[in-house]
């Protein structure tokens, strides 16, 4: 028993250095064109994507981490091997935010955590716990796994068109403005940074919420899946330290070397990546900050000037997101067959 309470402490930490590093992983995403639109210094984007990703899982409801917490139905096994397939998928997670973070490659923190948790639960106990939602799909019922893996396939898609459109909508609307207008575009750029990050923070802390809410159903702390008050303030608080942390390698990628960010580039990323993920919130659908914030300066510069944009760096980025599903769940493979054998036979 002593032992079960000390391996669910162990899954509680992990949960929140998951939404630590998810923090100081995607705060870069959305600081990045702040920066380098010169609207903001670091201190100020810090200090207010902070702020706002802080309220954001406070105040933007639990959608999302009711559709990661029962992607998974463990209950039929004992506590400790379910507690296992957890940590070790979580595990996995943190492992692929750090690797591409060293390697400053815009990775997607939900995609390493749906393929960590995947991987863990398919070499621990196979493939039945896992709700695939196919079936469903097939008789128009979007739930489970293929819900997961549609929001972050189409996000990105959806990301670089609206992207596109507001940039050629706006360039329309200002054809006539002076240069001044940067002026205005920076300053705008306060409200829409603030949005950006309330809507990331309501969207990715979820993930984690939904995981460590899981986790205390298992250990059977809570009777239902029901998201405690105080999970929402530690999850918050988690990633709120993590963007504190800040992400400066990814920084570098996103505002400088897909596509050269100006005021009116910047204003508009930050609106297109926002729509895109405050209206995937209200749907219950998670998906990667990442992907939309990187897709949607995509689709600004494709817009605007199509052979500016470095497509080599954007290939780049599209073969990260390509493998972080199955290289995440490969890494919780090898990480549940390790610590399973320190459990079995500790030294």
């Amino acid at each position: 028993m002593e032992a079960l309470v000390s391996f669910i402490g162990v899954a509680i930490i992990i949960v929140l250095v998951f939404d630590y590093t998810n923090g100081f992983h995607d705060a870069s995403n959305i600081i990045a064109s702040v920066i380098a639109s010169r609207a903001m210094t670091p201190v100020q984007a810090v200090l207010v994507v902070a702020i706002f990703e802080f309220l954001g899982p406070l105040l933007g409801g639990t959608a999302v981490a009711n559709t990661v917490g029962t992607l998974l139905d463990l209950s039929s096994i004992p506590k400790a091997d379910a507690l296992l397939i957890v940590v070790s998928g979580l595990f996995a997670a943190v492992f692929w935010n750090l690797f591409t973070w060293w390697r400053g490659l815009p990775s997607s923190s939900s995609h390493a955590l749906m393929g960590g948790l995947i991987g863990a639960t398919l070499i621990g106990i196979g493939n039945k716990p896992i709700d695939w939602g196919f079936n469903a799909l097939s008789e128009g019922r979007i739930h489970g796994f293929s819900k997961i893996l549609l929001a972050l396939l189409l996000s990105p898609v959806l990301g670089f068109l609206v992207g596109f459109i507001i940039q050629r909508l706006t360039m329309f609307l200002l054809r006539s403005a002076s240069p001044s207008i940067n002026r205005q575009l920076r300053n705008a750029q306060w409200l829409t940074t603030a949005a950006l990050a309330f809507s990331h923070g309501a969207n990715d802390a979820q993930k984690s919420m939904g995981v460590l809410t899981l986790i205390l159903l298992l250990s059977g702390e809570i009777d239902s899946f029901k998201v405690p008050g105080w999970v929402m303030l530690f999850c918050a608080s988690a990633m709120t330290a993590g963007v504190l942390t800040g992400g400066w390698r990814i920084v570098r990628t996103l505002g400088f070397a897909i596509y050269k960010i100006r005021p009116i580039h910047a204003l508009n990323a930050q609106m297109s990546a926002c729509l895109t993920i405050f209206g995937s919130s209200l749907l219950g659908a998670p998906v990667s900050t990442t992907h939309v914030v990187a897709s949607a300066i995509m689709g600004i510069g494709a817009s605007d000037r199509p052979r500016a944009v470095r497509w080599g760096k954007a290939l780049e980025i599209l073969r990260t997101w390509l493998i972080t599903i199955p290289g995440a769940a490969m890494i919780a493979c090898v990480s549940f067959l390790i610590f399973d054998y320190f459990l079995k036979y500790p030294l």
